[in-house]
């Protein structure tokens, strides 16, 4: 299947997708602000740069694209058509990646929650971010 659009407007798009402060991410943190949660953001000592660290609490929160970290069973984590190889390759790589660095997180003693993009869109995710920051890690 071909590209519905030029090389140059497809480079231009992917290159104004951003790492940090995205949309999702911007939407986890109002939230949170708005609750009364106060929070360190992108803290690099921490393996893979966690979204949101709460110090004080020993947790962090991830707000991940489902497509750039391959949510299972998401319809938005699909493979392009087009450069499959390419696209499977890096974005396998980002899913090993993020394994690696929640294991790395766990063992030296933080709790991890991973927010997807899609989960965005269902209500109660105040409440599963509440249960999490005062209750203690939950496997989801």
């Amino acid at each position: 299947m071909v590209d519905s659009v030029t090389p140059e407007l497809r480079s231009d798009i992917m290159s104004r997708i951003r790492a940090k402060d995205t949309r999702p991410e911007m939407i986890v943190r109002r939230m949170l602000h708005k609750a009364g949660y106060r929070y360190r953001l992108h803290v690099r000592k921490l393996p893979g740069t966690p979204d949101l660290v709460f110090p004080a609490r020993k947790k962090v929160i991830f707000v991940h694209g489902c497509f750039w970290h391959m949510h299972a069973g998401c319809e938005f984590a699909r493979i392009p058509k087009t450069r499959v190889e390419f696209w499977t390759t890096k974005l396998m790589a980002n899913k090993a990646r993020d394994d690696k660095n929640l294991a790395a997180l766990r063992a030296a003693g933080w709790d991890v929650l991973t927010i997807w993009e899609c989960e965005l869109r269902q209500s109660g995710l105040l409440n599963v971010l509440t249960q999490f920051l005062e209750c203690g890690s939950q496997e989801r």
